[in-house]
């Protein structure tokens, strides 16, 4: 274009230098030659000069719109053959998209066949309860008959209504353990399909297909495992002056190595704790969470008298954890470690009361690194599923496992269940062990420890 528009320029001025030799030469000049026909030499190469810079310029420009609309095609290429990739991708999401939908329909059957399935395991389970109850209470009058029997008589043969009634309770007995390793296995395959349900929410979130069916799919696995109540070594009423009211009475007498030893406290029977030496002394160890190996989700019976191992995970029993606290006044410790390895403690003076008061249990903090894992100078009372307090919410039920609840459930639960520290919502990680910061932020637990020891160290 700029070529173009110097021989543009050039051409009027070759013209008008032209003229001007014509019009104004002067008077004494030659008298005028006759005019030629043909242009000046110079001109012409003036001229001639011009047309090839034009030349070269449209060539270059010729060139240079080649190359852009060289660029201009490929660049179409590209786009037809992204978008022609991008409607096969479209297609395949749309394939998958239905098999979501009718995977979705499949299992909303499904989860109807659970919930109605849990509605009747939970039907027999409180049926079981109701008979392991009876059973229980017969199996007591039974062994009391049996004693005074043995004590009023040296030489007794048995009597048939006691042989019958023995086998009665040995045939229910199987019958109750039958029925109980039914529904372990119903809930076991409940927990399959609710885990099914989850992983068929998450794909339709990823593909971003909003089901009005969210809320049916993430019902809730309700039934807990239940087993029948397991007394923690525990062993009868038998008269021994010489066993020791706790543990530091144990180690008062010498035993400084933790393990488990055996104890009577005053009006009470004899029953094994695990002594922890530590400071000095030897703190009762009443409840210990390490690996998730015991359910913790248990009935009011268990937490009652006890679950578990006392060398790896338990609880160790509300009755036996008061007929030891009413001896003295005594110290809650509350030992935590998450999952990074960090571990923190607090310790408060407190009262328990009994089973009366649905063990209501009332602190006072002495001393801790942490924010307090309880609320102090308020009544909890103790509730577990199969036993609330009344007035109060159905925590168990929202959070899993027996804990002291206040008359709302947003509080610190170290007997729920264990979780393994992976990402999960955060309702999910409330039904678990964790521990609230004052900033309301949720901190998931590995381990946990509770003991308690007289306040007089």
């Amino acid at each position: 274009m700029y070529t173009i528009k110097l021989f543009l320029f050039i051409i009027p001025l070759v013209i008008s230098s032209t003229i001007d030799q014509d019009l104004y030469s002067p008077f004494d000049s030659i008298p005028p030659q006759p005019k030629s026909r043909f242009a000046m030499l110079d001109d012409v190469k003036i001229l001639a000069n011009g047309l090839l810079q034009l030349g070269h310029g449209l060539k270059d420009f010729v060139h240079k719109t080649k190359g852009q609309i060289n660029d201009i095609f490929e660049k179409l290429n590209i786009f037809d053959q992204s978008f022609y990739d991008l409607s096969l991708q479209t297609n395949e999401i749309k394939e998958e998209e239905k098999k979501l939908r009718t995977t979705t329909s499949k299992l909303q059957v499904k989860n109807e066949e659970v919930k109605n399935m849990s509605l009747e395991l939970n039907s027999k389970l409180e049926n079981v309860l109701e008979e392991k109850i009876l059973l229980q209470q017969k199996v007591r009058y039974l062994e009391e008959q049996l004693t005074n029997l043995i004590k009023n008589q040296t030489e007794i043969q048995e009597h048939p209504e006691v042989t019958s009634l023995k086998t009665f309770v040995e045939q229910q007995d199987n019958s109750i353990k039958d029925l109980l390793q039914t529904v372990e296995e119903q809930y076991r395959q409940l927990n399959q399909q609710h885990t099914q349900i989850l992983e068929i929410e998450n794909q339709l979130r990823r593909t971003g297909i909003q089901e009005s069916t969210e809320n049916s799919l993430s019902s809730k696995p309700r039934a807990p495992r239940t087993t029948p109540s397991r007394h923690l070594n525990e062993t009868k009423n038998v008269e021994h002056d010489d066993i020791p009211a706790d543990c530091t009475t144990i180690y008062n007498k010498g035993e400084h190595t933790s393990g488990i030893y055996s104890i009577r406290p005053s009006g009470s029977q004899v029953f094994n704790v695990y002594c922890e030496v530590k400071s000095g002394s030897s703190w009762t160890l009443i409840q210990h969470r390490i690996d998730g190996s015991q359910n913790f989700n248990e009935t009011w019976e268990n937490y009652k008298y006890g679950f578990g191992q006392l060398d790896g995970e338990f609880w160790l029993g509300l009755e036996k954890i008061y007929s030891i606290v009413k001896q003295s006044n005594y110290i809650l410790r509350i030992e935590l470690e998450d999952w990074k390895d960090i571990k923190y403690y607090i310790e408060y003076s407190f009262h328990l009361g009994n089973h009366e008061t649905n063990y209501k249990l009332h602190l006072v903090e002495i001393t801790s690194n942490v924010p307090s894992v309880l609320l102090e100078n308020k009544d909890l009372v103790f509730s577990t599923w199969d036993h609330r307090a009344i007035g109060h919410f159905n925590c168990p039920e929202s959070y899993s496992g027996g804990w002291w609840w206040n008359d709302v459930c947003d509080e610190n639960n170290l007997n729920g269940k264990y979780n393994k520290p992976r990402a999960k919502p955060k309702p999910e990680r409330r039904r678990g062990i964790y521990w609230k910061s004052q900033n309301g932020r949720l901190y998931s637990i590995k381990s946990t420890k509770m003991l308690i020891h007289p306040k007089d160290l």
